[in-house]
Parts: structure tokens; sequence; C-alpha cells
């Protein structure tokens, strides 16, 4: 059982790139709180983070960039070829890391929290958890991932896989198995199957606003059976220059969440946004022409801050289209300003905003807490 009363804790794991962060981000469309563990592991290990001197003092000021931050890739080729060196960091970086799990997990009024971890089974975590979940893809497919999408040369991603150990150890303490590397459509149905024998006859769990409404407009959480609707929405309102298919759509989701404007039953605009390492990034935004502009922005982007809010985020990133930021004034009435990626002032939002930048749009900020949640981590 869940050492933390009234919550339902699923522990999420699997081998690199096997697609434990699309199965996590599935989750939340379900309804869960979501945590990634390894996010928090670079951010305890960030300059003026308690694991930062630590670092330093056992691997040497070599790990650091000209910044002085510590250089991950650099750090990350030392340890995953040394296991000594391994296990020295991860002394420093565990307790940290279950620190901020414990803060989250109490802070959020979310009855389903699922944390996201890679080391999940190898110390004390999973323990913790009501259920393990694994996610799962062979070691070809793993290696593509690392090779196309983040860039790793072949060698080093496949030391990268061998310092992992054999992802059987992982499926033996499963008590599900997402196998992950076909469509997103085929994992998708993998998730809402085991979701629902958790919770049958529960599609929505969160305790967030599902519809807000105006005087003519209305604002719902999109859920993926509406894929080939965003589709047609989005072709139509950019006049054919974006054009999505439903598996495109799909595949969207598992990366964000939409929010779908409704003027009658009739889908009049769209916003894209995610809430990823404590940052809401708003990275579309489509809107019918004739659709009050400071309508439709007030609608969408309070229901995403109440979202936002609610789990945890510190600051909201709005990337514009040009089109909507001539008048400056319906912004600036919800708490925006216009800013630039170096004027912002906390390391962790720069970061943000360079990885979520949106060419040909212009950045909004808003801060949504004055006190930073993992302040201390």
């Amino acid at each position: 059982m869940s050492p933390w009363a009234g919550k339902y804790v699923i522990g999420l794991t699997g081998n690199i790139a096997a697609g434990k962060s699309v199965v996590r981000r599935m989750l939340e469309h379900m309804g869960a709180f979501g945590i990634d563990a390894d996010a928090l592991a670079h951010m305890a290990i960030a300059k003026g983070a308690p694991g930062y001197k630590a670092v330093v003092s056992n691997f040497g000021r070599y790990m650091l960039d000209n910044s002085g931050q510590i250089n991950r890739a650099r750090l990350g080729r030392l340890v995953f070829s040394d296991p000594e060196a391994l296990a020295i960091l991860e002394g420093i970086i565990h307790p940290l890391v279950r620190e901020a799990i414990d803060m989250f997990v109490l802070r959020t009024k979310k009855k389903v929290v699922v944390i996201e971890a890679i080391k999940l089974l190898e110390g004390d975590l999973h323990k913790a958890c009501d259920s393990i979940w694994v996610a799962h893809a062979s070691t070809n497919v793993r290696l593509q991932r690392l090779v196309e999408k983040r860039g790793m040369n072949e060698p080093e991603a496949r030391q990268r896989i061998a310092a992992q150990g054999n992802p059987n150890d992982k499926l033996a303490a499963a008590d599900v198995v997402i196998r992950n590397e076909k469509s997103f459509e085929y994992t998708w149905t993998q998730v809402s199957d085991a979701w629902e024998k958790i919770f049958p006859a529960r599609h929505e769990i969160s305790h967030e606003p599902e519809t807000r409404e105006s005087v003519s407009l209305t604002v719902q959480r999109a859920r993926p059976s509406q894929a080939e609707q965003i589709a047609q929405l989005v072709g139509r309102v950019s006049n054919g220059e974006k054009q999505m298919t439903r598996s495109d759509v799909m595949e969207a989701f598992g990366e964000k969440a939409f929010l779908l404007l409704f003027r009658g039953e009739m889908p009049v605009g769209l916003i894209g946004w995610q809430v990823e390492n404590l940052v809401t990034r708003t990275t579309d935004f489509y809107l019918e022409n004739g659709v009050p502009l400071a309508e439709a922005a007030e609608q969408l982007i309070k229901q995403v801050e109440e979202t936002s809010r609610e789990l945890q985020s510190e600051a909201s990133l709005l990337f514009l289209p040009v089109d909507f930021v001539e008048d400056d004034g319906i912004w600036r009435d919800l708490g925006y300003e216009k800013s630039s990626i170096d004027a912002l002032s906390v390391r962790a939002w720069k970061e943000a905003a360079r990885e979520s930048f949106v060419p040909g749009t212009e950045l909004y900020f808003k801060q949504l807490r004055v006190d930073r949640v993992l302040r201390p981590i």
C-alpha cells in the first residue's frame, strides 16, 4: 500500500527510450498527476541546488560548462561507463529526488499519482507504489530512437542501453506492461484498458474543471477520441497551411494536452499546451475568423492556468502567433508581459522557453506562484 494516505500511486519505469514519458502523459490525460523523477534528478544537481557541490566535489570541475553548470552529457558519459561512479552519483541524487516526490504527492489534490523513474526498482521507491507499470520496446527500436531522436551516435547509444541491464528484470516485476513500439493508438489502447481495470467505469477522476462557459463560448478539455475533429479544425483555421492527420494529432497527445473552444456545437478554436518540469508551455493557438480574441483568450488561458496551478506549475509561457499580439492589452489584462528568453529570471524557465520556442511567435510570460515549488531542491 502507498504510504501517502488517500493516494493511489503508479510507479512507471522502463529502460531508456522505451517511451515512459509518453505513457506518463497518457495517464495524465486519464486524470493522474504525473511526476518525472528523472527531471527532478537534473534539477537536484543544477547550480545552487543541494546536489551541485557534491557532484563537483566527487567528479571535479571538469564536469562544469562555461557557465558553471554541470555538463550532464559529460557526466553521463563518465558514469555510464563506470558502475562505481554511477553508484556515487545515485547516492547523491536519489535522496533529494525522494524528498521532492514526497512533497509533490502530499501537495497534489489528485487521487492518482504516476511516478516515472528509470531507476524505480533499484531503490526503495517501488515499495511506496500500489502498482508497477513497465514501458517496453525492443533493443533495436530503442537504439533507433536514441540515434534519431536524441542525436546520440550508435556507440554511445549502445553504451547507454547496456548500462541499464536486462529489461526482462523490469518486466518480471511489472503489474502492467505497456508495449510501446507501434503506433500511438496501439499504446493508448493498452493504457486505457489497464486504467479501466484499476478504475472501472471511471474515465476521468481529475479534479480539474472539465468545462468553462461564457455567454457564447464553451471550453472543453479535448480527448484523443476527438483527434479527427482537431485535425480538421487546424487545417480549416490555418487555411490549409498546416495539415494534420488523425494520426498526427494522436501522436501529439503523447506530448501535450488540447483545449477545444466551441460556439454551440461547432469547434472554433484550439490551444495545445503542456506542463513539464513545473513550467506551462502553450505552443498551439488556432482561432476561427470572427471569434473575439479577447473573449477566447480569457476562456482558454484561464482554464490552462487553473489546471497548471493544480499541477503545481510555477510559470506560464505563451508562444503566440504574431497576429494575436497586435493588441497587447489583451494579454496584459490576463497578467502576461511580453518577454525574451534571456529576460526570464529563473534558469529553469529559460530552459523551458528554449526547449519549447516556436519560430514565428512572440513569447509572453506570467509567474503563477510566488513560492517556487522546488526552491529547496
